[in-house]
Formats: C-alpha cells, structure tokens, sequence
C-alpha cells in the first residue's frame, strides 16, 4: 500500500512537472493534459508493451489518470496565482516519484521473468521514458542525454535492488535498498550539483 500510494505521489509529481513545461510552452489546456500525461505514464507504458504486459498499468487502474486531470487543474489554477514554493520542492518531490518508478518497473520486469539486466533497463525506462517523451515534444533535448546525474541515479539504483535480490535478501528489503539508492543519489546531485562530464570535440 505505501509503494502504491507514493507511485500515486510520483504520478502527480511527474505531471505537474509536464504542466510546468507545458505552461512555459503557453499550450492550451488540452496540449497541458498531453504534455502531464506522457511525462506520468509515458515510461510505464512503453516498459508494459515491451514486456507484453497488456492491458497496460492504466487501463486496468484509473486512478493514475484520475490524479493526472486533478493534478493539471489544480496545477494550472496555481500557475495562475504563483505562491512562493522553496526552490527545492519540486526536485525533491521529482527525486523521490523517480525513486518509486524504478523500483516498480524492476519489480515489474522480474514478474515476467526478465534478467536482472533488462530489469533495471526496465527500472530506467520506468523512471526516465515519460520526462524523454515530454522533452522531445516541447523540442528539448531530454535531461537524460544531458549531464544531469539522473538516469545514472537510476541505473545504481536498479542495480542494488537486483543484487540484493540475487543473494537472497528479503525481497523488501532489496527494493527499499534500491530506492534509497536512487533518492540519495539524486538527491545529492541536486544538493551539490553533481554532473557527469560532458563529451567534448575538439575543433
């Protein structure tokens, strides 16, 4: 129940994160529920087709597509009365749905019979796909391309939860070891401004 309803919580994270864009873009609103949708469920559903489970995570679940429309109304009501917010609360929130989806699509991978490698792909896509499609159809190039630490966070992340799953560690135990990989991996990126180094040509 806990990792369902922080799921719910990255859900609505991952798409008040794709209204924001949307609303810098100055879509309409139709374009906003788009743009919130894919950033949401976009990387589960394309972990759900890869791995043939279908119907996919949100036609069997309403819910998630429930709080995505609650989370663009109330999203775009606060766009138009800004309240002060601390700088770091997005991120934060961001951090820790992204810890959530990785755990999940590993999990979900390892149900149907995927290697620990394509397990924690399936974290990665989980957890980055949604922001990538978001990205692409406002024209940016994806952060996971760039030099933030993120898709890395969730690559380390994946990989303790399915190593400690490989050496018989309490299945729960594994999974909250990787999600507090992934979440303070991230979390130190935002709080020191970790990058990776960016690959240069020489002229």
């Amino acid at each position: 129940m806990l990792i369902y309803i922080l799921d719910m919580f990255g859900t609505a994270v991952f798409a008040a994160s794709g209204v924001l864009l949307a609303g810098r873009l100055r879509m309409d609103p139709f374009g906003v529920v788009v743009l919130a949708s894919v950033t949401a469920i976009g990387g589960g559903t394309i972990r759900d087709m890869a791995l043939g489970a279908t119907p996919v995570f949100w036609i069997t679940d309403t819910n998630y597509l429930w709080v995505i429309f609650f989370t663009c109304l109330i999203s775009m009501i606060a766009v138009r009365r800004p309240q002060r917010m601390p700088w770091y609360f997005l991120p934060v929130a961001d951090a820790i749905g992204l810890a959530v989806f990785v755990a999940i699509g590993v999990e979900k991978a390892l149900r149907f019979g995927a290697s620990p490698m394509v397990a924690v792909i399936m974290g990665v896509i989980t957890g980055c796909g949604g922001g990538v499609i978001r990205d692409v159809l406002a024209r940016e190039i994806p952060m996971v391309l760039r030099t933030e630490v993120y898709a890395t966070a969730c690559i380390l992340g994946g990989m303790i939860h399915t190593i400690g799953l490989s050496v018989d560690i309490d299945p729960t135990i594994a999974t909250l070891a990787g999600v507090v990989a992934t979440l303070s991996i991230r979390l130190a990126a935002i709080r020191w401004h970790l990058s990776l180094p960016a690959l240069t040509l020489k002229s």
